[in-house]
Protein backbone atom coordinates (compact mmCIF):
# COMPACT_ATOMS: atom_id res chain seq x y z
CA UNK A 1 0.00 0.00 0.00
CA UNK A 2 1.28 2.99 -0.87
CA UNK A 3 1.59 6.36 1.32
CA UNK A 4 0.24 8.85 -0.79
CA UNK A 5 -3.20 9.29 -3.48
CA UNK A 6 -2.36 7.46 -6.70
CA UNK A 7 -5.15 8.17 -9.74
CA UNK A 8 -7.72 5.05 -8.52
CA UNK A 9 -7.53 4.71 -4.27
CA UNK A 10 -6.39 6.50 -1.53
CA UNK A 11 -3.21 6.84 -0.03
CA UNK A 12 -2.48 5.29 3.52
CA UNK A 13 -2.25 8.69 5.21
CA UNK A 14 -5.37 9.71 3.79
CA UNK A 15 -7.02 6.18 4.87
CA UNK A 16 -6.14 6.64 8.38
CA UNK A 17 -7.22 10.38 8.62
CA UNK A 18 -10.63 9.22 7.42
CA UNK A 19 -10.63 6.40 9.87
CA UNK A 20 -9.60 8.48 12.36
CA UNK A 21 -11.67 11.22 12.09
CA UNK A 22 -14.62 9.13 11.76
CA UNK A 23 -13.74 6.97 14.58
CA UNK A 24 -13.40 10.08 16.99
CA UNK A 25 -16.84 11.55 15.69
CA UNK A 26 -18.70 8.45 16.32
CA UNK A 27 -17.38 8.25 20.26
CA UNK A 28 -17.63 12.60 20.18
CA UNK A 29 -21.36 12.87 18.61
CA UNK A 30 -22.72 10.78 20.98
CA UNK A 31 -20.64 12.03 24.20
CA UNK A 32 -22.18 15.61 23.05
CA UNK A 33 -25.48 14.32 23.67
CA UNK A 34 -25.39 12.52 26.84
CA UNK A 35 -23.57 15.62 28.29
CA UNK A 36 -26.42 17.74 27.35
CA UNK A 37 -28.87 16.00 29.68
CA UNK A 38 -26.01 15.40 32.55
CA UNK A 39 -26.75 17.70 36.06
CA UNK A 40 -23.56 20.00 36.80
CA UNK A 41 -21.79 17.59 39.04
CA UNK A 42 -17.97 16.53 39.38
CA UNK A 43 -18.65 13.05 36.48
CA UNK A 44 -20.11 16.55 34.07
CA UNK A 45 -16.86 18.18 34.10
CA UNK A 46 -14.74 15.03 33.29
CA UNK A 47 -17.20 14.40 30.92
CA UNK A 48 -17.20 18.00 29.37
CA UNK A 49 -13.21 17.96 29.62
CA UNK A 50 -12.98 14.81 27.61
CA UNK A 51 -15.42 16.41 25.39
CA UNK A 52 -13.74 19.39 24.71
CA UNK A 53 -10.09 17.24 23.98
CA UNK A 54 -11.73 15.36 21.55
CA UNK A 55 -13.33 18.26 20.17
CA UNK A 56 -9.69 20.29 19.50
CA UNK A 57 -8.38 16.94 18.18
CA UNK A 58 -10.31 16.85 15.74
CA UNK A 59 -10.38 20.81 14.85
CA UNK A 60 -6.67 19.99 14.58
CA UNK A 61 -7.04 16.47 12.98
CA UNK A 62 -9.28 18.50 10.36
CA UNK A 63 -6.99 21.13 9.49
CA UNK A 64 -4.11 18.95 9.17
CA UNK A 65 -6.55 16.62 6.42
CA UNK A 66 -7.45 19.70 4.59
CA UNK A 67 -4.06 20.53 4.47
CA UNK A 68 -2.67 17.37 3.26
CA UNK A 69 -5.81 17.24 0.85
CA UNK A 70 -4.27 20.41 -0.43
CA UNK A 71 -0.79 18.49 -0.99
CA UNK A 72 -2.10 15.48 -2.29
CA UNK A 73 -5.72 15.82 -3.92
CA UNK A 74 -8.02 13.33 -4.26
CA UNK A 75 -8.28 10.38 -6.37
CA UNK A 76 -10.97 11.04 -9.46
CA UNK A 77 -14.31 9.90 -9.09
CA UNK A 78 -14.91 6.82 -11.95
CA UNK A 79 -16.20 7.71 -15.22
CA UNK A 80 -19.48 5.74 -14.55
CA UNK A 81 -20.33 8.48 -11.78
CA UNK A 82 -22.85 11.17 -13.63
CA UNK A 83 -22.06 14.38 -13.14
CA UNK A 84 -25.05 14.76 -11.00
CA UNK A 85 -23.36 12.27 -8.70
CA UNK A 86 -20.28 14.16 -8.69
CA UNK A 87 -21.77 17.34 -7.61
CA UNK A 88 -23.09 16.21 -4.88
CA UNK A 89 -20.04 13.79 -3.90
CA UNK A 90 -17.79 16.95 -4.19
CA UNK A 91 -20.29 19.32 -1.99
CA UNK A 92 -20.83 16.36 0.46
CA UNK A 93 -17.44 16.40 1.36
CA UNK A 94 -16.96 20.24 1.53
CA UNK A 95 -20.10 20.24 3.82
CA UNK A 96 -18.56 17.64 6.42
CA UNK A 97 -15.81 19.27 6.60
CA UNK A 98 -17.65 23.14 6.78
CA UNK A 99 -19.62 21.47 9.59
CA UNK A 100 -16.56 20.00 11.23
CA UNK A 101 -15.19 23.28 11.37
CA UNK A 102 -18.25 25.35 12.62
CA UNK A 103 -18.92 22.85 15.10
CA UNK A 104 -15.38 22.89 16.62
CA UNK A 105 -14.79 26.47 16.21
CA UNK A 106 -18.59 27.27 18.25
CA UNK A 107 -18.08 24.58 20.52
CA UNK A 108 -14.85 26.93 21.92
CA UNK A 109 -16.27 30.12 21.17
CA UNK A 110 -19.30 28.95 23.56
CA UNK A 111 -17.05 28.02 26.18
CA UNK A 112 -14.85 30.80 25.85
CA UNK A 113 -17.56 33.28 26.40
CA UNK A 114 -19.23 31.78 29.19
CA UNK A 115 -15.74 33.27 30.57
CA UNK A 116 -14.04 29.61 30.85
CA UNK A 117 -10.54 29.13 29.99
CA UNK A 118 -9.62 26.81 26.98
CA UNK A 119 -6.75 24.92 26.87
CA UNK A 120 -5.61 24.80 23.05
CA UNK A 121 -2.42 22.34 23.55
CA UNK A 122 -0.42 24.55 22.56
CA UNK A 123 -1.52 27.44 24.71
CA UNK A 124 -4.37 28.76 26.87
CA UNK A 125 -7.28 31.20 25.45
CA UNK A 126 -9.31 33.25 27.39
CA UNK A 127 -11.67 35.97 26.99
CA UNK A 128 -14.09 38.52 28.32
CA UNK A 129 -17.95 36.48 29.12
CA UNK A 130 -20.79 37.36 26.93
CA UNK A 131 -23.85 35.14 28.10
CA UNK A 132 -25.83 36.17 24.87
CA UNK A 133 -22.94 35.27 22.39
CA UNK A 134 -22.18 31.77 24.20
CA UNK A 135 -25.94 31.08 23.90
CA UNK A 136 -25.57 31.51 20.16
CA UNK A 137 -22.70 29.92 19.53
CA UNK A 138 -24.10 27.14 21.69
CA UNK A 139 -27.29 27.20 18.98
CA UNK A 140 -25.09 27.05 16.17
CA UNK A 141 -22.92 24.25 17.94
CA UNK A 142 -26.40 22.25 18.34
CA UNK A 143 -27.35 22.64 14.66
CA UNK A 144 -24.44 21.91 13.33
CA UNK A 145 -23.72 18.79 15.04
CA UNK A 146 -27.61 17.57 13.45
CA UNK A 147 -26.15 19.38 9.89
CA UNK A 148 -22.93 16.92 10.58
CA UNK A 149 -25.28 13.78 11.19
CA UNK A 150 -27.56 14.51 7.85
CA UNK A 151 -24.33 14.63 5.84
CA UNK A 152 -22.54 11.68 7.40
CA UNK A 153 -25.62 9.30 7.20
CA UNK A 154 -25.78 11.28 3.43
CA UNK A 155 -22.03 9.82 2.82
CA UNK A 156 -22.87 6.08 4.75
CA UNK A 157 -25.66 5.36 2.37
CA UNK A 158 -24.07 6.62 -0.95
CA UNK A 159 -21.45 4.25 -0.65
CA UNK A 160 -24.56 1.63 0.05
CA UNK A 161 -26.19 2.74 -2.96
CA UNK A 162 -23.30 2.54 -4.92
CA UNK A 163 -22.67 -0.76 -3.33
CA UNK A 164 -26.21 -2.09 -4.48
CA UNK A 165 -27.48 -0.38 -6.97
CA UNK A 166 -24.19 0.55 -9.46
CA UNK A 167 -22.25 -2.54 -8.30
CA UNK A 168 -19.28 -0.20 -7.40
CA UNK A 169 -17.32 -1.12 -4.24
CA UNK A 170 -16.36 2.86 -3.28
CA UNK A 171 -15.67 1.40 0.03
CA UNK A 172 -12.61 -0.68 -1.61
CA UNK A 173 -10.88 2.70 -2.36
CA UNK A 174 -10.71 4.29 1.20
CA UNK A 175 -10.17 0.88 3.56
Amino acid sequence: MKLKNNSTEYGLISKSFHWLSAAVLFVQIPLGFYLVDMDFSEKRITVENIHVIMGLSILYLTIFRLIYKLLNPTPPLQNSVFIGQKFIAISNHILLYLSILTITISGALKKLFNGEELDMFFFNLEIQDNFELAEIFYEIHIIGNYTLIALISLHIFAVIIHKILFKENLLKRIL
